[in-house]
Parts: C-alpha cells; sequence; structure tokens
C-alpha cells in the first residue's frame, strides 16, 4: 500500500502562485503514476494533471495548461504542482492519486487541500 499526503494548500488573490505538494510513502516502488485532481463546490471531480512515476512523463489537461505545472522529486517521493496565473475558477479542494501496484486507475488517494482563489 501506499499512503499520500498533500500539503501547500491556502488563500491566493488571482493572478497569484501557490506550489502543492503530495508526498508519497510506503511501497512507492509499485507506483505507476502519480496525479492531481480537483473538486470545485457543486462540481465533479476534474483531471488536472499526472506524471510517470519513473518516467517523468507528463500530461496536463488543457484548462489549466501553461499556467499548471506538475514536477517530481524522486529522491523525497514527492510530486510537486505549481499552479501560477491563479483564478477564481480554480478555487477547489485539490487532491493527489496514485496508480498502484498493477492498477489500470488512480487506486490510492490523499486527503485533500484546500485552495481559494480570491477575485
Amino acid at each position: 500500500q501506499v499512503q499520500l499526503v498533500e500539503s501547500g494548500g491556502g488563500l491566493v488573490q488571482a493572478g497569484g502562485s501557490l506550489r502543492l505538494s503530495c508526498a508519497a510513502s510506503g511501497r512507492t516502488s509499485s507506483i505507476n503514476t502519480m496525479g492531481w485532481f480537483r473538486r470545485a463546490p457543486g462540481k465533479e471531480r476534474e483531471f488536472v494533471a499526472r506524471i510517470g512515476w519513473s518516467t517523468g512523463s507528463t500530461y496536463v489537461a488543457a484548462s489549466v495548461k501553461g499556467r499548471f505545472t506538475i514536477s517530481i522529486d524522486n529522491t523525497k517521493n514527492t510530486v510537486h504542482l505549481q499552479m501560477n496565473s491563479l483564478k477564481p475558477e480554480d478555487t477547489a479542494v485539490y487532491y493527489c492519486a496514485a496508480v498502484w501496484g498493477g492498477s489500470g486507475t488512480f487506486n490510492y488517494w490523499g486527503q485533500g487541500t484546500q485552495v481559494t482563489v480570491s477575485s
């Protein structure tokens, strides 16, 4: 199993930046992919970005492309989401997730961290 703990959320003005971090612990050697998702009030959960644990290959949703960057620090088993040029519509709870073991989907999730962007 693997445990995921997010940090770095908070309140920021529109146009500002935040960096979220997700620390993975446990059997991290079985992680295939790490990702970030978000859920805004009254909306469905939305995919934001993903990164290959060993490859570092990334994919970012069109809605945040050019503003958000996902990266990985394998020495610290930590994934980061750098969020720039934040907009009020980026306000959401952000969740870190992992594709672990032989799963074909994200099967481990963090507890979430709140990001609020004021206008």
